[in-house]
Protein backbone atom coordinates (compact mmCIF):
# COMPACT_ATOMS: atom_id res chain seq x y z
CA UNK A 1 0.00 0.00 0.00
CA UNK A 2 3.30 2.33 0.77
CA UNK A 3 4.05 1.54 -2.97
CA UNK A 4 1.13 2.63 -4.32
CA UNK A 5 0.69 5.78 -2.15
CA UNK A 6 4.07 6.58 -3.24
CA UNK A 7 3.52 5.94 -6.67
CA UNK A 8 0.18 8.15 -7.09
CA UNK A 9 1.95 10.91 -5.08
CA UNK A 10 4.45 10.92 -7.87
CA UNK A 11 2.27 10.31 -10.91
CA UNK A 12 0.47 13.34 -9.40
CA UNK A 13 3.80 15.76 -9.02
CA UNK A 14 4.68 14.41 -12.74
CA UNK A 15 1.17 15.13 -14.08
CA UNK A 16 1.27 18.75 -12.90
CA UNK A 17 4.37 19.64 -13.62
CA UNK A 18 4.28 19.49 -16.97
CA UNK A 19 3.73 22.42 -19.10
CA UNK A 20 0.32 22.88 -20.68
CA UNK A 21 -3.75 22.52 -20.06
CA UNK A 22 -5.95 19.32 -20.95
CA UNK A 23 -8.43 21.85 -23.02
CA UNK A 24 -5.58 23.67 -25.04
CA UNK A 25 -7.20 23.01 -27.99
CA UNK A 26 -10.73 23.85 -27.10
CA UNK A 27 -9.05 27.00 -25.78
CA UNK A 28 -7.99 28.03 -29.51
CA UNK A 29 -11.69 28.29 -30.44
CA UNK A 30 -13.78 28.38 -27.14
CA UNK A 31 -14.68 31.54 -25.13
CA UNK A 32 -13.01 32.09 -22.20
CA UNK A 33 -16.27 31.03 -19.88
CA UNK A 34 -16.82 27.88 -21.76
CA UNK A 35 -13.00 27.27 -20.71
CA UNK A 36 -13.73 28.37 -17.09
CA UNK A 37 -16.94 26.08 -16.84
CA UNK A 38 -15.20 22.94 -18.06
CA UNK A 39 -12.25 23.57 -15.99
CA UNK A 40 -14.34 23.89 -13.04
CA UNK A 41 -16.98 21.25 -13.66
CA UNK A 42 -13.60 18.81 -13.43
CA UNK A 43 -12.44 20.48 -10.55
CA UNK A 44 -9.18 21.50 -12.23
CA UNK A 45 -9.64 24.90 -10.76
CA UNK A 46 -9.51 23.64 -7.40
CA UNK A 47 -6.20 23.95 -4.69
CA UNK A 48 -3.72 21.50 -5.28
CA UNK A 49 -4.57 19.91 -2.12
CA UNK A 50 -8.05 19.14 -2.60
CA UNK A 51 -7.22 17.64 -6.37
CA UNK A 52 -4.41 15.97 -4.52
CA UNK A 53 -6.93 14.37 -2.10
CA UNK A 54 -9.25 13.47 -4.80
CA UNK A 55 -6.77 12.02 -6.51
CA UNK A 56 -6.00 9.76 -3.97
CA UNK A 57 -9.27 8.39 -2.97
CA UNK A 58 -9.61 7.47 -6.89
CA UNK A 59 -6.86 5.89 -6.13
CA UNK A 60 -7.83 3.39 -3.01
CA UNK A 61 -11.23 3.36 -5.17
CA UNK A 62 -9.86 2.79 -8.44
CA UNK A 63 -12.88 4.94 -9.46
CA UNK A 64 -10.53 8.05 -11.80
CA UNK A 65 -14.16 8.66 -13.51
CA UNK A 66 -14.53 9.82 -16.87
CA UNK A 67 -11.89 10.66 -19.33
CA UNK A 68 -11.39 14.41 -20.19
CA UNK A 69 -10.86 13.91 -23.73
CA UNK A 70 -12.56 11.42 -23.95
CA UNK A 71 -15.88 12.22 -21.60
CA UNK A 72 -18.40 9.26 -22.57
CA UNK A 73 -15.80 6.89 -21.39
CA UNK A 74 -14.45 6.17 -17.97
CA UNK A 75 -11.45 5.58 -17.19
CA UNK A 76 -11.99 1.75 -15.96
CA UNK A 77 -13.87 1.17 -19.55
CA UNK A 78 -10.93 2.38 -20.84
CA UNK A 79 -8.50 0.33 -19.00
CA UNK A 80 -10.65 -3.23 -19.36
CA UNK A 81 -11.64 -2.45 -22.58
CA UNK A 82 -8.22 -2.51 -23.99
CA UNK A 83 -6.29 -4.54 -21.68
CA UNK A 84 -7.71 -7.71 -23.48
CA UNK A 85 -5.77 -6.48 -26.53
CA UNK A 86 -3.00 -5.89 -24.98
CA UNK A 87 -2.76 -8.89 -22.91
CA UNK A 88 -3.69 -11.15 -25.99
CA UNK A 89 -1.03 -9.21 -27.86
CA UNK A 90 1.69 -9.84 -25.00
CA UNK A 91 0.67 -13.52 -24.28
CA UNK A 92 1.56 -14.18 -27.69
CA UNK A 93 4.72 -12.06 -27.35
CA UNK A 94 6.05 -14.69 -23.99
CA UNK A 95 4.74 -18.01 -25.99
CA UNK A 96 7.78 -17.07 -28.20
CA UNK A 97 9.96 -15.09 -26.51
CA UNK A 98 10.77 -17.53 -23.15
CA UNK A 99 11.30 -20.65 -24.91
CA UNK A 100 13.08 -19.39 -28.09
CA UNK A 101 15.23 -17.46 -25.59
CA UNK A 102 15.79 -20.44 -23.77
CA UNK A 103 16.41 -23.02 -26.54
CA UNK A 104 18.93 -20.36 -27.83
CA UNK A 105 20.54 -19.39 -24.73
CA UNK A 106 21.27 -23.49 -23.85
CA UNK A 107 22.60 -24.10 -27.35
CA UNK A 108 25.30 -21.24 -27.08
CA UNK A 109 26.30 -22.49 -23.57
CA UNK A 110 26.58 -26.09 -24.85
CA UNK A 111 28.45 -24.62 -27.94
CA UNK A 112 30.45 -22.17 -26.13
CA UNK A 113 33.33 -22.48 -28.44
CA UNK A 114 32.18 -22.46 -31.37
CA UNK A 115 31.37 -20.40 -34.74
CA UNK A 116 27.68 -20.91 -34.13
CA UNK A 117 27.93 -19.39 -30.30
CA UNK A 118 29.97 -16.28 -32.03
CA UNK A 119 26.82 -15.78 -34.10
CA UNK A 120 24.42 -16.35 -31.77
CA UNK A 121 26.12 -14.04 -29.49
CA UNK A 122 25.99 -11.44 -32.02
CA UNK A 123 22.71 -11.69 -32.79
CA UNK A 124 21.29 -11.90 -29.33
CA UNK A 125 23.86 -8.38 -28.72
CA UNK A 126 22.13 -6.68 -31.62
CA UNK A 127 18.44 -8.10 -30.53
CA UNK A 128 19.18 -6.34 -27.44
CA UNK A 129 20.64 -3.07 -28.72
CA UNK A 130 18.15 -2.32 -31.34
CA UNK A 131 14.89 0.08 -30.25
CA UNK A 132 11.50 -1.74 -30.05
CA UNK A 133 9.83 1.07 -33.10
CA UNK A 134 13.21 0.51 -35.04
CA UNK A 135 12.40 -3.24 -34.75
CA UNK A 136 8.69 -2.86 -35.57
CA UNK A 137 9.28 -0.34 -38.55
CA UNK A 138 12.06 -3.15 -40.73
CA UNK A 139 9.07 -6.06 -39.88
CA UNK A 140 6.54 -3.70 -41.04
CA UNK A 141 8.73 -2.73 -44.34
CA UNK A 142 10.16 -6.39 -44.86
CA UNK A 143 6.97 -8.51 -44.19
CA UNK A 144 4.04 -6.11 -45.03
CA UNK A 145 5.63 -3.53 -47.67
CA UNK A 146 7.99 -5.76 -49.71
CA UNK A 147 6.79 -9.46 -49.12
CA UNK A 148 3.12 -8.49 -48.05
CA UNK A 149 2.69 -11.43 -45.80
CA UNK A 150 1.11 -9.93 -42.96
CA UNK A 151 -1.13 -6.84 -43.08
CA UNK A 152 0.73 -3.43 -42.38
CA UNK A 153 -0.95 -2.14 -38.61
CA UNK A 154 -3.98 -1.87 -37.21
CA UNK A 155 -5.85 -4.83 -35.38
CA UNK A 156 -8.03 -7.44 -36.54
CA UNK A 157 -7.65 -11.66 -37.01
CA UNK A 158 -4.17 -13.39 -35.88
CA UNK A 159 -2.40 -12.28 -38.71
CA UNK A 160 -2.55 -8.64 -37.46
CA UNK A 161 -0.85 -9.60 -33.87
CA UNK A 162 2.34 -11.71 -35.55
CA UNK A 163 4.76 -8.64 -36.47
CA UNK A 164 3.74 -6.74 -33.50
CA UNK A 165 4.12 -9.90 -31.06
CA UNK A 166 7.88 -10.12 -32.84
CA UNK A 167 8.30 -7.31 -32.25
CA UNK A 168 7.43 -7.16 -28.62
CA UNK A 169 9.61 -10.42 -28.07
CA UNK A 170 12.46 -10.37 -30.18
CA UNK A 171 14.20 -7.93 -26.89
CA UNK A 172 13.20 -10.26 -24.33
CA UNK A 173 14.64 -13.41 -26.47
CA UNK A 174 17.88 -12.36 -26.92
CA UNK A 175 17.93 -10.77 -23.76
CA UNK A 176 17.02 -14.28 -21.63
CA UNK A 177 19.03 -16.19 -23.75
CA UNK A 178 22.30 -13.73 -22.76
CA UNK A 179 21.49 -14.37 -19.21
CA UNK A 180 20.61 -18.40 -19.46
CA UNK A 181 24.43 -18.64 -21.51
CA UNK A 182 26.23 -16.74 -18.72
CA UNK A 183 24.47 -18.64 -15.63
CA UNK A 184 24.97 -22.16 -17.45
CA UNK A 185 28.84 -21.75 -17.67
CA UNK A 186 29.13 -20.87 -14.28
CA UNK A 187 26.69 -23.50 -13.20
CA UNK A 188 28.95 -25.92 -15.61
CA UNK A 189 32.03 -25.01 -12.95
CA UNK A 190 29.90 -25.78 -9.74
CA UNK A 191 31.08 -28.64 -7.70
CA UNK A 192 27.71 -30.62 -7.14
CA UNK A 193 27.84 -30.58 -11.31
CA UNK A 194 31.17 -32.33 -10.89
CA UNK A 195 29.88 -34.45 -8.43
CA UNK A 196 26.93 -35.16 -10.46
CA UNK A 197 28.94 -36.48 -13.69
CA UNK A 198 31.60 -38.35 -11.09
CA UNK A 199 28.36 -40.19 -9.81
CA UNK A 200 27.82 -41.66 -13.76
CA UNK A 201 24.81 -39.20 -14.64
CA UNK A 202 24.15 -39.22 -17.90
CA UNK A 203 24.94 -35.76 -19.25
CA UNK A 204 21.20 -35.05 -20.68
CA UNK A 205 19.74 -35.85 -17.01
CA UNK A 206 22.90 -33.34 -15.76
CA UNK A 207 22.22 -30.79 -18.13
CA UNK A 208 19.05 -30.90 -17.44
CA UNK A 209 18.34 -31.78 -13.91
CA UNK A 210 20.68 -29.87 -12.39
CA UNK A 211 22.36 -27.18 -14.64
CA UNK A 212 19.10 -25.96 -16.52
CA UNK A 213 17.39 -25.78 -13.26
CA UNK A 214 19.75 -24.03 -11.45
CA UNK A 215 20.16 -21.34 -14.06
CA UNK A 216 17.35 -20.36 -14.76
CA UNK A 217 16.84 -18.86 -11.61
CA UNK A 218 18.12 -15.30 -12.19
CA UNK A 219 15.98 -15.17 -15.18
CA UNK A 220 13.10 -15.51 -12.90
CA UNK A 221 13.88 -11.70 -12.12
CA UNK A 222 14.01 -10.85 -15.29
CA UNK A 223 10.56 -12.33 -16.01
CA UNK A 224 9.02 -9.86 -13.22
CA UNK A 225 9.06 -6.46 -15.28
CA UNK A 226 8.94 -8.00 -18.67
CA UNK A 227 6.08 -9.81 -18.44
CA UNK A 228 4.36 -6.58 -16.99
CA UNK A 229 5.46 -4.88 -20.12
CA UNK A 230 4.47 -7.35 -23.05
CA UNK A 231 1.29 -7.91 -21.29
CA UNK A 232 0.42 -4.07 -20.42
CA UNK A 233 1.72 -3.30 -23.84
CA UNK A 234 4.63 -1.71 -25.59
CA UNK A 235 3.58 2.05 -25.83
CA UNK A 236 6.13 2.19 -29.04
CA UNK A 237 4.87 -1.01 -30.61
CA UNK A 238 1.28 -0.09 -30.56
CA UNK A 239 1.62 3.22 -31.25
CA UNK A 240 3.96 1.98 -34.56
CA UNK A 241 1.11 -0.79 -35.56
CA UNK A 242 -1.87 1.39 -34.86
CA UNK A 243 -2.96 -1.05 -31.76
CA UNK A 244 -5.90 0.49 -29.44
CA UNK A 245 -4.23 -1.48 -26.32
CA UNK A 246 -3.41 -0.08 -22.94
CA UNK A 247 0.20 1.39 -24.59
CA UNK A 248 -1.75 3.60 -27.61
CA UNK A 249 -4.10 4.70 -24.54
CA UNK A 250 -1.20 6.10 -22.38
CA UNK A 251 1.09 7.81 -25.35
CA UNK A 252 -2.49 9.19 -26.31
CA UNK A 253 -3.50 10.63 -22.70
CA UNK A 254 0.27 11.96 -22.12
CA UNK A 255 -0.37 14.07 -25.41
CA UNK A 256 -3.79 15.36 -24.59
CA UNK A 257 -2.53 16.13 -20.69
CA UNK A 258 -5.90 13.85 -19.75
CA UNK A 259 -4.53 13.47 -16.15
CA UNK A 260 -7.45 11.22 -14.87
CA UNK A 261 -6.57 8.59 -17.92
CA UNK A 262 -2.50 8.90 -16.98
CA UNK A 263 -2.82 8.79 -13.27
CA UNK A 264 -5.34 5.10 -13.53
CA UNK A 265 -3.09 3.70 -16.63
CA UNK A 266 0.10 4.43 -14.38
CA UNK A 267 -1.88 2.75 -11.45
CA UNK A 268 -2.67 -0.60 -12.63
CA UNK A 269 0.52 -0.78 -14.45
CA UNK A 270 2.21 -0.52 -11.10
CA UNK A 271 -0.21 -3.28 -9.46
CA UNK A 272 0.66 -5.27 -12.16
CA UNK A 273 4.25 -4.80 -11.61
CA UNK A 274 4.24 -5.79 -8.02
CA UNK A 275 2.01 -8.50 -8.52
CA UNK A 276 4.38 -9.99 -11.02
CA UNK A 277 7.46 -9.35 -8.99
CA UNK A 278 6.02 -11.30 -6.28
CA UNK A 279 5.03 -14.28 -7.77
CA UNK A 280 8.25 -14.48 -9.58
CA UNK A 281 9.84 -14.03 -6.04
CA UNK A 282 7.85 -16.82 -4.62
CA UNK A 283 8.77 -19.32 -7.63
CA UNK A 284 12.15 -18.16 -7.24
CA UNK A 285 12.52 -19.13 -3.57
CA UNK A 286 10.53 -22.66 -4.70
CA UNK A 287 13.35 -23.57 -6.78
CA UNK A 288 16.65 -22.14 -5.01
CA UNK A 289 17.44 -25.32 -3.21
CA UNK A 290 19.39 -23.37 -0.47
CA UNK A 291 16.32 -21.59 0.74
CA UNK A 292 14.06 -25.05 0.34
CA UNK A 293 17.30 -26.84 2.76
CA UNK A 294 16.30 -23.59 4.90
CA UNK A 295 12.57 -24.36 5.04
CA UNK A 296 12.73 -27.97 6.05
CA UNK A 297 15.66 -27.05 8.87
CA UNK A 298 13.20 -24.99 9.98
CA UNK A 299 10.29 -27.27 10.11
CA UNK A 300 12.86 -29.93 11.73
CA UNK A 301 13.03 -27.52 14.35
CA UNK A 302 9.98 -26.76 15.26
CA UNK A 303 9.20 -30.09 14.88
CA UNK A 304 11.92 -30.78 17.35
CA UNK A 305 10.67 -27.96 19.40
CA UNK A 306 7.61 -29.31 20.11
Amino acid sequence: MLTLFAIATATFILMHLVPGDPFAEESITAPPETLRAIKHYYGLDDPLHLQYSRYILQVFTFDFGPSLKYPSQTVNQIIFGSLPISATLGLEALCFAIPFGILFGAFSALNSRGYSNVALTSCAVLGVSVPTFVLAAALQFVFAFYFQIFPVARWGTFAHTVLPALALAVGPACYIARLLRVNMLEVFTKEYVQVARLKGLSEPRVIFVHVLKNAIIPILTYLGPVTTNVLVGSFAVERVFGIPGLGSWFVNSVINRDFPVIGGLTLFYSILLIFNHTVIDLLAALLNPEIKRELKMNKVAKATAT
